[in-house]
């Protein structure tokens, strides 16, 4: 049984994803932060899947705790075929740049991109070993063109670092089976993070040009479908999955 490792996979958008490996048949490590409620309340409501699903405590701006998550992962289901790195400090106050103070411009980087490059150097030898592993990191949109973001720099700054990285890694471990993707979605806010798409067609969106807000379903099933073993030939490739919406520009 292939199994995934999900960062903040018990709540938002990473909800979604951990439901659907589940649904898939694959086992899956997911990590929450400090709401331990709602990964209690996640247990339960997976409760089918008891056996395949592990919920560990972990603050991914911590080295020994990421360590820790992926030491526990392999030795309670022997692999680790897809790394999702959903997990990532966010600041909702708009500021400029020159505002920021280095304790949050720190927490963005180290949250957002030192994570990212300490997990693989963690994750990608027992990937090398299987000849097989999926990569998925989590963007912006419009991330791929490294666009200015006002009031978001330090955060804008730290994920268009991971695009490159994305990108590196991709054709760096091509030849080992390893595939190396980037999602990148919309304004998904509020309970739609953990909806699915039939809810979201309840509510008209008049932001979002198709019509319907986006979904934790909407990126699930793109996590999914880059996981998928025929779906080798993409790697090293940047997805927007914004219901056509221009998130950055449309407050300016």
């Amino acid at each position: 049984m292939k199994h995934a490792i999900v960062t903040a996979g018990t709540k938002g958008l990473g909800k979604k994803v951990t439901e659907l490996f589940l649904k898939k048949g694959y086992s899956v490590t997911a990590t929450y932060r400090s709401d331990r409620k709602k990964a209690d309340m996640l247990k339960e409501e997976l409760s089918d899947y008891h056996e395949h699903l592990q919920l560990i405590q972990v603050d991914v701006q911590k080295e020994k705790d990421l360590k820790m998550l992926v030491e526990k992962a392999y030795t309670k289901f022997g692999r680790i075929d897809f790394l999702i790195n959903n997990a990532g400090p966010y600041i909702f106050e708009r500021k400029k740049m020159v505002d920021y103070s280095y304790e949050e411009w720190d927490r963005m980087i180290r949250g957002n991109l030192d994570s990212v490059f300490l997990l693989l150097k963690l994750v990608i030898p027992k990937m090398r070993e299987q000849q097989f592993g999926r990569i998925v990191n989590y963007g912006f949109q419009g991330a791929d063109d490294a666009p200015g973001w006002i009031y978001r720099s330090a955060f804008a700054a730290a994920k268009s670092g991971l695009v490159s990285l994305t990108k590196s890694v991709a054709i760096e471990e091509a030849a080992f089976g390893i595939t190396s993707n980037m999602v990148c979605p919309g304004n998904i806010v509020g309970e739609m993070k953990e909806a699915t798409i039939a809810h979201s067609r309840k509510f008209n969106d008049e932001q979002t040009p198709i019509g319907r807000s986006g979904t934790g379903e909407d990126i699930a099933r793109m996590v999914l479908f880059l996981c998928e073993e025929s779906s080798d030939m993409i790697t090293g490739s940047v997805i927007d999955i914004t219901g056509g919406l221009d998130v950055i520009h449309r407050h300016q």
